[in-house]
């Protein structure tokens, strides 16, 4: 096990939304957050990491399931001209689809032990059965602390994007907004998209749920940009500078010996 002070964790994390920002999903996020750490613990760490991912995952998913069943039974302060029955066996039947996904790979998340084991049958992959290891000895515990501290994190998300909604004049109801902002991260969990092309998705999902609500695109559009500014782009900004200093340092220290 690596011990890691918060300085350093925040740095790694930092760096992993640098790295996100170009690829597909942030998958590259991974990549950023082991630059921190000694060379014999980067593949196991990466290990570690997508256990976290894997369970913001399910924080999305089961918040964002939660979010489509309260939509589809009828959310208060609903636009009453949406004609939102047209829509209902589509939103019923992606409720069923989500709701069963999200059982199951919940169900995969409590057992991760069982997948790491059916893995380790798979030839010639023994370098990375190694790593798995560190999965593999994860008790149930520390993974349900895992997925509160991901699902707490996702609290701050949403609460963050509800301050805005009413800074912008959006809407003031905020357990409505609460369960469309669920739907929102959900679609853009399950929607391949480039971080630094988010945006224009991001702001037209927006505009067609908070629709629903209100008429002030304009807020919608500033409350997004204000998320997406905050979340990601200044956090990359730090991580690259963080990044262009280690980049500096490695290239000095041969040098300097």
């Amino acid at each position: 096990m690596q011990q890691l002070t918060f300085s350093r964790a925040t740095k790694a994390i930092l760096a992993g939304i640098a790295f996100a920002v170009n690829t597909p999903n942030r998958i590259g996020e991974y990549g950023g957050r082991i630059l921190y750490l000694p060379e014999g613990k980067r593949i196991q760490a990466v290990s570690l990491t997508l256990i976290g991912s894997y369970s913001q995952l399910l924080a999305t998913l089961l918040m964002g399931s939660a979010g489509l069943w309260l939509f589809y039974f009828g959310l208060p302060g609903i636009n009453p001209d949406a004609n939102i029955s047209s829509y209902g066996i589509w939103i019923r039947l992606l409720c069923l689809v989500i709701s069963t996904i999200t059982v199951l790979l919940l169900f995969i998340y409590l057992r991760i032990s069982w997948l790491v084991r059916w893995v380790e049958k798979i030839p010639r992959i023994e370098k990375w059965v190694k790593a798995l290891l560190v999965i593999d000895h994860l008790p149930v515990r520390i993974l349900l602390r895992v997925l509160g501290w991901s699902l707490l994190r996702y609290v701050v998300f949403v609460i963050q994007y509800i301050l805005l909604l009413q800074i912008f004049n959006v809407t003031n109801d905020s357990w409505t907004a609460w369960w469309l902002i669920s739907i929102l991260f959900l679609a853009l969990a399950i929607i391949p998209t480039i971080a630094m092309a988010e945006l224009g998705i991001r702001g037209k999902l927006a505009i067609e749920l908070f629709g629903w609500v209100s008429t002030n695109q304009l807020g919608i559009i500033s409350a997004t940009l204000s998320i997406w500014m905050v979340n990601l782009v200044i956090p990359a900004i730090l991580g690259s500078l963080l990044i262009f200093r280690i980049k500096i340092f490695s290239t000095r220290l041969p040098q300097e010996n």
